[in-house]
């Protein structure tokens, strides 16, 4: 049976800690070092730092200035510099959290409303395509809707309700996207419970015209002429030179053909129809018949 030392055993022991050792010390060279400075260095060495476009670096600094040096008139300046620098770094969770953090301390503050803007926009950076979930989307519909409530007067606020139209639209392509997916799937109410909440709730988005007649599609396949014929005077009367319109009365007038029948709803033959009826509109390119610039699916 083997024999050690004291010594022995204590040289062991230091080589087995020795790569612990070397890990702890990698770690510690990936962070921000602590050296205690002065807040007038410790914000310069942050703004130079930020001035050489080392962002997430930047930010650390300007979080070391609240940390060391937390009831100097520096500190809160920092915080909201830190958020800025989290945003341009594309570290949009520390941005949030870091201008959340801002906003819960000193909600009254000047720069409040430039650190709602800066939490609100690190949503909006995270928007993804229609196809994907929508829940940042909606997130940042809320932050931009809060910006406008409580700084109603800023410049800020005036870029957010610009933000809120292009969301608006980007919600609105999303139940359109999930409406025409069950009407592929021959999946009519659930369509129609898509396209009637882009007609409700996205009304003023390149969106509507579509889902208005897609609600008349929906509601033919439903056995629903009536319906059908609603939607169709809807978008006649707002709408009247779309192709949605045009499409809507081919289709309603072929199921007449097809069926023989007159609803309630439907002209009879030589009655004026809603588009006869209905304002004029300035007409535009025929290119904005099309939504984004593309044909109907199976145009």
């Amino acid at each position: 049976m083997l024999k050690f030392s004291r010594a022995s055993v204590l040289i062991l022991a230091c080589a087995c800690m020795a790569p612990l050792a070397g890990c702890a010390t990698g770690k510690s060279k990936a962070d921000t070092a602590y050296v205690a400075r002065d807040v007038s260095s410790l914000y310069g060495a942050a703004q130079r730092t930020m001035q050489a476009a080392d962002y997430q670096r930047a930010a650390k600094l300007f979080d070391e200035v609240e940390r060391q040096h937390p009831y100097s008139v520096w500190a809160r300046h920092a915080q909201v510099m830190s958020a800025f620098n989290y945003y341009l770094a594309q570290k949009y969770n520390d941005a949030i959290s870091s201008g959340q953090r801002f906003l819960t301390i000193h909600p009254g503050s000047d720069e409040a409303p430039y650190a709602q803007y800066i939490v609100a926009m690190s949503y909006y950076q995270q928007i993804a395509d229609v196809t994907r979930d929508q829940t940042v989307t909606q997130q940042a519909s809320e932050a931009f809707n809060e910006l406008i409530r409580r700084y109603p007067q800023t410049r800020y606020a005036a870029d957010a309700r610009l933000k809120l139209d292009l969301i608006k639209d980007h919600l609105a392509g999303k139940d359109m996207e999930v409406g025409r997916y069950y009407q592929r799937s021959a999946r009519w109410l659930a369509a129609t419970y898509r396209f009637r909440s882009v007609v409700d709730n996205f009304q003023t988005t390149s969106h509507a015209p579509e889902a208005l007649e897609r609600l008349v599609e929906c509601y033919l396949a439903l056995g629903m002429p009536d319906e059908a014929w609603k939607a169709s005077a809807v978008l006649g009367k707002n709408y009247p030179e779309t192709y949605w319109y045009r499409q809507s009365l081919r289709l309603l007038r072929s199921e007449q053909r097809r069926t023989g029948m007159w609803t309630a709803a439907a002209p009879a033959p030589g009655a004026v129809t809603p588009a006869a009826t209905a304002p004029s509109a300035p007409q535009g390119p025929k290119a904005n018949a099309y939504p984004e610039g593309r044909k109907p699916d199976g145009q």
